[in-house]
């Protein structure tokens, strides 16, 4: 299940610079942190060398951070772009509570707020301007940030221009020109999911030859990962559940429609329970995020437009309802719980009749046979019997001890008794 690649980008050795004193001191007077961490700083002395980058983390381990930081110490701009409106406005939400002034450009704004936020970042009072996708690429505002002084593109969820995340983003595609439009500006690429090939497809498409490849690390030691046999009966995603008392958890779903059958259930069955998918309005949307931030709601059912990038520590379960496109999109998601550290559960409700499913939409795809490969994957994952943990830090190339604790170690440990 290891993906390889012979022309991959290798990783770059550790690097016995440190960043700069100033850059230290930054950490601890805006952002309240007394040191860096694991991988924080070598990624942060590589921005502030001008070099294009690309940086691995997995979630939680501040990656933000090692844009943020370097952009508040250049002279220019820093131009973030961004997947999610969701994701845009946590982190500039978060950037402002430190202080930072910070401006953000989107549909789901009000025209006025939009033309505030691109004059601060013109008249240099904003040292972050973060943008999507297909608002960076129209030639108006290509033409416009030609004439700015800009320090360096962040391309955040990297994975996204690859050819198996763009599905899910299609607009990420267009990001491979930039290099082209602002040949001498560096570029940045992070994720927290990509295997060789992926990073390789990041590479290529975003990046210059000698840029810069740091990868962090796949264990999550926290989780708890279990694969259950899915059935029909709709006490099963009541009873999971059941097992996670007045916590916050995520329930991912393959269709709108799913996700609101269930949401349905849980509501019934007297759990604090909400839907959010891209077909429900913008101010719907964002009112179901701030419930579930604030703890007012404690669950989310939700397709994949919910939880990219949103900085909430202490999310205990995710749950599965329908089997994921591939391995790093599972894995990206599953992420998303026990931030914090703390112990956390994933749980996959595995059925054969959501892979034909998957199989169905893949014929779809842009890139059909690719997906069928990745759904083939999470299918051998599912039905497989080797530590879960272990299956999926070696489909990304990192060797693991068996966890002792998802369901195939404990299935061994009961059956050795």
């Amino acid at each position: 299940m290891v993906l390889t690649s012979a022309t991959a980008k290798k990783e770059t050795p550790p690097v016995e610079s440190q960043t700069s004193d100033e850059a230290t001191s930054t950490l601890r007077t805006v952002f309240g942190f007394d040191r860096f961490r694991e991988g924080q700083e070598s990624i942060i002395a590589d921005a502030l060398a001008g070099r294009d980058l690309l940086a691995v983390m997995p979630t939680g381990a501040g990656k933000s951070l090692c844009y943020q930081l370097p952009a508040l110490l250049g002279r220019g701009l820093t131009i973030v772009v961004s997947p999610l409106i969701a994701l845009i406005e946590n982190q500039v939400a978060q950037l402002r509570t430190h202080g930072v002034i910070a401006s953000a450009i989107h549909s789901g704004r009000p025209r006025a707020e939009n033309i505030d936020d691109w004059r601060a970042a013109v008249d240099g009072r904003a040292r972050l301007l973060y943008l999507s996708p297909e608002r960076l690429m129209t030639p108006r505002m290509i033409k416009a940030l030609s004439k700015l002084a800009i320090d360096r593109f962040v391309v955040d969820e990297a994975h996204c221009v690859s050819q198996w995340g763009h599905d899910f983003r299609p607009d990420y595609l267009g990001l491979n020109t930039l290099k082209a439009h602002f040949p001498k500006t560096p570029i940045s690429a992070f994720t927290a999911t990509a295997d060789a090939e992926t990073r390789q497809d990041i590479a290529d498409t975003l990046l210059r030859p000698a840029a810069s490849v740091r990868v962090f690390g796949f264990d999550r030691k926290n989780l708890r990962i279990s694969v259950l046999q899915k059935i029909t009966d709709k006490s099963q995603l009541i009873n999971c559940v059941k097992s996670f008392p007045s916590v916050s958890g995520i329930i991912y779903c393959l269709s709108r429609k799913d996700a609101e059958k269930n949401t349905e259930v849980l509501c019934d069955a007297g759990f604090s329970a909400a839907t959010y998918h891209a077909g429900l309005d913008q101010e719907k949307r964002s009112d179901v995020m701030k419930q579930f931030m604030s703890g007012d709601k404690k669950i989310i059912v939700a397709t994949v437009a919910f939880g990219m990038g949103i900085d909430k520590p202490d999310i205990r379960f995710i749950i599965h309802h329908s089997v994921p496109g591939s391995i790093e999109a599972y894995y990206q998601e599953i992420g998303r719980a026990g931030r914090d550290g703390l112990d956390a559960s994933a749980i996959l409700l595995y059925g054969k009749s959501d892979i034909m499913r998957r199989r169905r939409l893949a014929d779809k795809s842009q890139s059909a046979a690719n997906v069928r490969d990745r759904i083939a994957d999470i299918a051998s994952y599912c039905e497989g019997k080797i530590c879960r943990r272990r299956a999926l830090t070696r489909h990304f190339g990192e060797e693991s001890k068996p966890c002792g604790m998802c369901d195939n170690c404990l299935n061994k440990t009961s059956a050795a008794r």
